[in-house]
């Protein structure tokens, strides 16, 4: 098997960007259509508009899920509008929808977060869910998009709790990349893990731990400082190519499994994610330092550690149960991991992350 790294052809961060996304789409086609959410439009549009010289905008409100019903929905207007174009502004269901829709009509993407709280925009990924919001499947895409652009200063006035799920999200990038290199799984590009995905997974790491608390900090006041510039490159970019050309495993099966408990939709991605990093580590019988460095990073920067932190006031049994059988599918990550997971030895790992994150911090 080859090793194989994927990326967006272009990468773009900086303060104030987002006035320049017509120039940088023009080398797509002059007939754009945004999809965003009402709220979103409102924040972006004025920038958009000052940048735009010739280009056709199509608006449309994202509905809230990324499913097939709101992906052909959105197919529909794309072809009744002849956009050429598919931007994606906002989060990562909306990022993940505007792929799934480039994907089936054939068009160029571009993504635009307005939020670091997912490694979604560079990935060749969308994750689709169902109409109700359960993990349904991962849907594969033939390349990443075709450009990602980040204005820091609109995401850096973002609610500072999409920040934090960011870190979530990008705190399982650089051990789901260690279990499938000791595994030797194939990546979510269909090759072995390169040398320069597995140093960015690690530097994703690193720059959590240098920068995740400051970043926090000044993200709560809405100032784009050095440290959350660099947490907004981890979560987006670093976290992005580490996690597809590193490869998945426990922590995001662990997610998946917990969108079975309604009680944790709630909950941001990166929020259910790094409770998911916690069980893996368990589930592979990590270092106390390695554990308790990861418990202490959560504790400090506000991301859950238990199951009361993930909205699970009364623990079932039966329920964490179902969460172990559903991320234990053989169709989800989990059989990335270096040995042979089962439902029962998941449901253990789960119930002593709890137990640990109550016992370092209750």
């Amino acid at each position: 098997m080859a090793a194989i790294i994927g990326s967006p052809t272009r990468y773009i961060q900086g303060k104030g960007e987002m006035k320049n996304l017509c120039s940088y789409a023009d080398k797509f086609g002059k007939n754009l259509f945004i999809l965003t959410s009402a709220s979103g439009r409102k924040r972006v549009e004025p920038a958009i508009n000052e940048g735009n010289k010739d280009s056709n905008l199509t608006y449309d409100v994202f509905n809230g899920e990324c499913c097939m019903t709101e992906i052909n929905r959105i197919i529909k207007i794309v072809e009744e509008t002849g956009s050429d174009v598919i931007i994606g502004i906002g989060g990562g269901k909306i990022h993940d929808t505007s792929k799934a829709v480039a994907y089936y009509t054939k068009k160029p993407v571009i993504i635009v977060p307005t939020i670091a709280s997912t490694d979604a925009p560079c990935s060749a990924l969308s994750v689709i869910y169902t109409d109700e919001g359960v993990f349904e499947k991962y849907l594969f895409l033939p390349s990443s998009p075709d450009m990602v652009m980040v204005d820091t200063d609109i995401v850096s006035k973002a609610p500072v709790r999409l920040l934090i799920s960011g870190m979530g999200d990008a705190l399982a990038t650089y051990f789901e990349a260690r279990a499938c290199k000791r595994s030797d799984a194939s990546n979510c590009v269909g090759g072995r893990c390169t040398l320069a995905a597995m140093n960015l997974a690690q530097l994703c790491f690193d720059t959590l731990m240098e920068n995740g608390v400051q970043a926090m900090t000044a993200a709560r006041e809405g100032i784009c400082t050095k440290a959350v510039e660099n947490v907004i490159e981890a979560n987006t970019y670093l976290s992005g190519i580490g996690f597809e050309s590193g490869g998945l495993a426990g922590a995001h099966a662990i997610h998946n499994g917990f969108t079975a408990i309604p009680e944790t939709h709630k909950m941001y991605h990166g929020e259910k994610v790094a409770f998911g990093t916690l069980v893996q580590l368990v589930l592979e019988d990590a270092g106390e330092d390695e554990i308790m460095e990861v418990i202490d990073f959560c504790s400090e920067v506000g991301l859950p550690v238990t199951l009361k932190g993930l909205g699970i006031e009364e623990v079932k049994p039966e329920q964490i149960m179902e969460v172990a059988k559903l991320a234990c599918a053989p169709e989800d990550t989990m059989g990335n991991m270096p040995f042979e997971v089962t439902p029962e030895d998941l449901y253990a790992a789960i119930m002593g992350a709890d137990a640990l994150g109550r016992y370092y911090t209750e």
